[in-house]
């Protein structure tokens, strides 16, 4: 039998208004969470499980530091080759009935990790995939795609493409707390680096991005170097719990405590719906989540 956790999270800084004004009414009626997607992008290093975190402009309710990932777009929708498992597939792997969803999450999954880090999963058949990523023409469809000007799904026809969905990995479902002004319905993914292709911050947009061993992310969490690498106003002097939401410490955490990211991606998740709470005590407010077992995922798999 799962064993049963509470976890409370401290509140970021930005959302102790919203917070506040959430307990003054006495809850209420929370605002429709817009469906995302996002993606955990990993590779291996000699000291441990790396992947690519990004800093984010705004006040989004996925994190300040938080993994490339967005909202869905309605091109998400349109027909585009497809290799891997299908849309009914993902359906089921994702744990709705939707199968046109699932296909839009998976597609923006696919869009967003190739705006934000140039990593395309996408290749000219179901056993190859595309070789270099490099060079001006793409970081000129990044940001074209980034803006609307570009179509996502013009751009795989142009080049001949079909989206490599045997490549991603579903992790989790998470939605965000009722209090939020903007909420998110996103559905996380992983995917590990291709050969050949370099992760690079969008030009003219991205302000920082770095490949983080998760480890020592994980280690160094209730300090503020982190906060103080990304250097910015809304960063600095912030510890990870403060910059991050509930779903990517949890993650951060558990990939820390991988044995690499095979075994990480290998190990078997339920079909869960996350969704943290928001909690009010003498000592302030916090995001509780009721967990299962918190257990490393992939830990004890090396070597199998």
């Amino acid at each position: 039998m799962p064993s049963f956790t509470n976890r409370l999270f401290p509140l970021p800084p930005a959302q102790q208004a919203a917070a506040e004004s959430w307990f003054e009414r006495g809850e209420g009626t929370p605002r429709k969470p817009r469906a995302a997607s996002s993606v955990l992008l990993l590779r291996d290093s000699r000291e441990g499980a790396e992947v690519f975190l990004r800093y984010r402009r705004g006040e989004s309710p996925l994190g300040k530091i938080a993994f490339p990932g967005g909202s869905l777009e309605e091109t998400d929708g349109d027909q585009v080759p497809w290799f891997g498992p299908t849309p009914s597939e993902w359906a089921k792997a994702l744990g709705m009935d939707d199968h046109q969803q699932a296909m839009r999450h998976v597609v923006a999954a696919i869009r967003e990790l190739f705006e934000e880090t140039g990593i395309l999963l996408a290749g000219p058949d179901a056993s190859t995939l595309l070789e270099s990523n490099r060079g001006p023409e793409w970081m000129e469809a990044r940001e074209g795609i980034a803006s609307g000007e570009k179509s996502f799904p013009a751009l795989l026809a142009r080049r001949g493409l079909g989206l490599r969905t045997d490549l991603l990995r579903p992790l989790s479902h998470w939605q965000t707390a009722d209090f939020a002004l903007r909420r998110f319905d996103t559905y996380y993914f992983a995917a590990v680096q291709p050969l050949g292709q370099e992760s690079s911050l969008l030009q003219g947009k991205g302000i920082w991005g770095k490949w983080c061993i998760a480890a020592h992310e994980f280690e160094r969490r209730q300090t503020t170097a982190l906060g103080d690498e990304v250097g910015q106003p809304d960063t600095v002097g912030l510890t990870l719990e403060q910059l991050t939401v509930p779903s990517v410490q949890l993650m951060l955490e558990k990939l820390a405590k991988a044995k690499g990211c095979i075994a990480y991606l290998a190990h078997r998740r339920p079909n869960t719906v996350h969704q943290p709470e928001l909690v009010k005590d003498d000592d302030g407010v916090y995001l509780l989540r009721v967990s299962g077992n918190d257990a490393a995922e992939g830990a004890g798999q090396r070597g199998r």
